[in-house]
């Protein structure tokens, strides 16, 4: 197993500066996400790591060595791709031993990392055939195999779900996760997806405009962002802007049992899904507001609505709805803030939980 180590590395593509000092650190046999936007510098990032890039300023290392001075085919990473870059002209089995190949391994020994391959990627039926006789998700488990059949010490995927649709998507999600569980190989994942990097990762950093905005577990991202940019980029948020009053805070015409921090120009934000409507939010600390339910969104397991108060538009989030709640539209509702789901996000862009009056 590999320990990776990331020390202030920048990079620029002319006048754009696409990394911004980056510091990151990923532990051995470690699933580790690097989620955010397109043009945040992820992909370029994954990419100084491979060697297919070079960054101007710090230090890549494995376990304490410099690999950020070796040419890309002497790091010993494996890499899938986005666009499953495997070779047409070679059968799938082919394809498995590339690597192996390259670097001289006895047959006896590819042989066996073939077949090992494909069994772990649920392929060992289909060795023979040609990457134009198998499906979009039948070709990145070729990649996978691929890669992994070098027993690389750093395995590095960019994007390699987003051609897929959406139930291909799970289902190799689920069964990349398996395997490097199984085999312990420490990995760099890029995607775009929230939930796929909450669903498959150990940790999640959150990049923005190059910079790493929130390194975390997916539950402490999810629910304790320490960002307003990851806040909203993971998930939904609803934000509403607050003032102060006195030592407390005001959010409409109300005043809040919650502290007001030091710093006026403050946001509050809550989760859609810790808005509770009606006599969902009966006993619970929080704020109540009267409310104007102006859409109702069905989505089968849960529900979505729209809701006009007098501190802002809010999105709740309500599981297993019942038919009365389903026929709320138009309608008058009463809705609770709890104080205990309340997040308060400062005009610098910091996130922390509200504290009480």
């Amino acid at each position: 197993m590999s320990r990776l180590e990331i020390r202030a590395v920048e990079k620029s593509f002319g006048e754009v500066r696409v990394l911004k000092g980056v510091d990151l650190t990923v532990e051995s046999g470690e699933f580790f996400t690097l989620l955010g936007p397109s043009g945040c510098g992820k992909t370029t990032l994954l990419r100084i790591i491979a060697g297919f890039q070079g960054q101007d300023r710090g230090e890549v290392t494995v376990d304490g060595d410099r690999i950020d001075r070796l040419p890309a085919h002497k790091r010993d990473v494996g890499m899938v791709f986005q666009d499953y870059a495997v070779f047409p002209h070679l059968t799938v089995a082919e394809n498995v031993a590339f690597g192996l190949r390259a670097r001289k391994l006895p047959e006896a020994e590819i042989k066996a990392r073939v077949e090992e391959g494909l069994r772990m990627v649920r392929l060992d039926g289909l060795a023979a055939r040609l990457p134009s006789e198998l499906s979009g998700g039948q070709q990145q488990r070729v990649g996978l195999a691929r890669a992994m059949a070098i027993r690389p010490r750093l395995l590095l995927m960019d994007e390699p779900l987003s051609n897929l649709d959406a139930k291909l998507r799970i289902d190799l999600r689920e069964d990349i996760r398996d395997i490097q569980r199984r085999l312990g190989i420490t990995t760099i994942y890029v995607t775009h997806d929230q939930e796929e990097a909450l669903a498959i990762s150990d940790r999640i950093c959150v990049m923005e405009k190059g910079v790493a905005e929130q390194v975390g577990s997916p539950f402490d991202v999810y629910h304790a962002p320490r960002r307003r940019f990851a806040a909203a980029f993971v998930g939904t948020m609803n934000f509403l802007k607050a003032a102060r009053d006195g030592g407390r805070v005001r959010l409409g015409s109300q005043v809040l049992q919650l502290a007001a921090p030091a710093a006026d120009g403050f946001d509050l934000a809550i989760r859609p899904e810790n808005v509770l409507i009606g006599a969902l939010g009966e006993g619970r600390p929080g704020v109540d507001f009267d409310a104007v339910v102006s859409k109702v969104v069905f989505l089968g397991r849960e529900a979505q609505y729209t809701l006009r108060t007098e501190a802002g538009d809010l999105l709740a989030q309500v599981a297993d709805p019942t038919r009365e709640l389903l026929a709320m539209e138009g309608r008058p509702i009463r809705v609770k803030l709890p104080y205990d789901k309340i997040l308060v996000c400062s005009a610098a862009g910091d996130v922390a939980p509200a504290e009480a009056a």
